[in-house]
């Protein structure tokens, strides 16, 4: 007996098939070989030995067949953590950096956040459209295809409402599936005092933005220099009132306790944490939040690298991201598992995994994003390489051929 399905999708032959986390608890995966998937109306309906699959859903009788001999298929990259909307340019800010100038220096003299912040809020909402579909292109070709995407470089209510707009937007014209994060606590603003910014980010922006009705989290920068643990306690709380879940750049230069907060409120996700202690992540993994690392920024900033073991080591998930910003250009989920791998020490599968799975897990997403088991959404990436190794391994340029969303194949190689 054959079976087929409307809208089908299949994959054959391939040489290796991640499917996702082996189990719930660990940092391994399962990977079958000889392999094939299965996708109807935008799931995965099947994963299996391919030749048991193929006499079962017959490719020639599918909308779409792929042979993957001698490839891999991975699942679709999840970034849970970019800035991805912005104006202007900073690469002069590279050099600077390079003649030993510190980030909190550029910043302090209006540098930095702040410089971006006067760009875009010059810039029009079509302009800066064009430039974040330009950047989710990039992103996508890379193998990415949900991307959480922040606002924070208009910090007041009129621009951060103008940069949400975007990202929905840029969401519905493109396929790669964009998560909303309202950031009005991003920096201080050059015309605001930081306890009267806080006031207008609780008082005037937080309403709005839930009226509008398009973020689904609530980020701050709890930093020293930026906001303080009261004044991101008093920002996450009120985007909890109006039904934004929290997240939090915690311990990103120094350690002011942005992660004994987020593991306090049952943050979503706390993101950075390279000054984190063992009680930061004792508490993290206590509380279920999901810690996010960003390599790229490490890079970029030339700073130490987070510890990422140390979080596999208490059981917490450990997810990755880009960071992709005007001060860390990196687009390419697949360089971040390099830079996850040789500096931070962790094996191409756990890689792999922070940047699927517990990636997902780090926006909110458990409807199985991130894998490619049955019922889960069918975003899947086909390599041109016979082993997933090859993401990170293959730094120079990218592994991946074809790009699918939803069951269908929105790019592929040539």
């Amino acid at each position: 007996m054959t079976e087929t399905g409307a809208h089908t999708l299949v994959i054959h032959d391939a040489a290796e098939l991640v499917v996702g986390p082996a189990t719930e608890s660990d940092a391994t995966l399962e990977v079958r070989e000889d392999a094939a998937l299965v996708a109807a109306d935008g799931a995965v309906v099947a994963v299996g030995e391919s030749e048991a699959i193929t006499r079962k859903y017959p490719p020639e009788n599918a909308d779409v067949a792929i042979d993957a001999s001698g490839q891999a298929v991975v699942p679709g990259f999840v970034d849970p953590h970019t800035h991805a909307v912005f104006a202007g340019d900073r690469s002069d800010e590279f050099e600077a950096r390079l003649r030993g100038k510190r980030y909190q220096e550029i910043l302090e003299e209006g540098g930095g956040i702040l410089r971006t912040v006067r760009a875009t809020r010059d810039a029009s909402a079509d302009r800066l459209l064009e430039r974040l579909l330009a950047h989710l292109e990039t992103m996508l070709t890379h193998g990415t295809t949900t991307a959480e995407v922040k606002s924070g470089y208009g910090l007041e209510t009129e621009t951060e409402l103008e940069l949400l707009e975007v990202i929905d937007r840029a969401d519905a014209a493109q396929p790669v599936d964009c998560v909303a994060t309202f950031m009005g606590a991003h920096a201080v603003p050059e015309e605001r005092e930081a306890d009267d910014y806080v006031d207008a980010v609780v008082d005037d922006q937080l309403p709005a933005v839930a009226d509008q009705g398009i973020a689904a989290f609530c980020d701050v920068f709890c930093e020293e220099g930026v906001f303080d643990v009261a004044q991101s306690r008093r920002v996450l709380e009120a985007g909890r009132r109006v039904g934004l879940e929290p997240k939090v750049h915690a311990e990103e230069f120094t350690r002011l306790g942005g992660a004994e907060l987020a593991a306090e409120l049952g943050a979503t996700s706390a993101d950075h944490l390279l000054y984190a202690t063992d009680e930061d992540v004792d508490a993290l993994a206590a509380a279920g939040t999901v810690p996010v690392f960003l390599p790229g920024t490490a890079f970029a900033l030339d700073e130490a690298y987070a510890d990422a073991r140390a979080f596999l080591e208490a059981g917490a998930p450990v997810a990755l991201a880009t960071d992709f910003n005007p001060n860390c250009h990196v687009r390419s989920m697949g360089f971040v598992q390099t830079l996850a791998c040789l500096e931070m020490g962790l094996a191409p599968a756990e890689a792999l995994l922070g940047a699927t799975h517990d990636a997902a897990l780090a926006i909110g997403r458990e409807d199985g994003t991130g894998t490619l088991r049955e019922g889960a959404p069918a975003d899947a990436l086909v390599l041109e390489a016979p082993s997933s190794v090859h993401v990170a391994y293959r730094f120079d340029t990218s592994a991946v051929e074809t790009v699918l969303k939803g069951g269908e194949v929105v790019r592929r190689r040539g």
